[in-house]
């Protein structure tokens, strides 16, 4: 097997293994978090708090109602995401674009999955220090992996022709 299609394939175990972990914790928050008992990690900082009514927009809740809108959005970005992650050169210079990318496909992946199956998203970190709305594992991939992705824009992939490998022709 090509070294490139096993580094691809080990990309999409990754991607898996977050989606299952939020998916598990989506699973352990409905089952236990549901009844309105909240789990504090740390006092005055963080809990675990189920959302009710659950999430049926997108972050913040925002755009409730919309599932439809954005399970389509989410797969056009899915694809998009493999599409590049098949690209991503071989090199350790690229592994860092290679974790945005499994990040990414993962939350995308996890909330598609809550929208797709329940019509709704499951919702239940709340960092309450400072009174952030709710979010869930699936968030936190999404939005670590966009800000990653921002910051090797900006500082580290900066030239025209880091991006040359999204040209070239398989």
């Amino acid at each position: 097997m090509k070294r490139s299609v096993f580094l691809y394939l080990r990309s999409l175990i990754w991607v898996i293994l977050l989606v299952l972990l939020d998916q598990g914790s989506k699973l352990w928050a409905a089952r236990y978090l549901k009844q309105g008992k909240d789990v504090v990690l740390i006092s005055g900082v963080l809990r675990l708090h189920y959302l009710y009514p659950e999430n049926r927009g997108i972050a913040f809740g925002l755009f409730q109602g919309s599932v439809l809108f954005f399970g389509l959005v989410s797969i056009l970005l899915i694809v998009f995401l493999l599409w590049i992650l098949s690209r991503v050169p071989d090199k350790n210079r690229y592994f860092p674009l290679r974790v945005c990318c499994i990040w990414i496909l993962a939350g995308a992946g996890g909330n598609l999955i809550d929208r797709m199956f329940r019509g709704y998203v499951i919702d239940f970190i709340y960092f309450e220090l400072i009174d952030f709305p709710l979010f869930n594992a699936a968030d936190v991939f999404v939005v670590c992996g966009a800000f990653l992705l921002a910051f090797l824009s900006v500082f580290f992939y900066r030239k025209e022709e880091d991006f040359d490998f999204l040209r070239r022709r398989q």
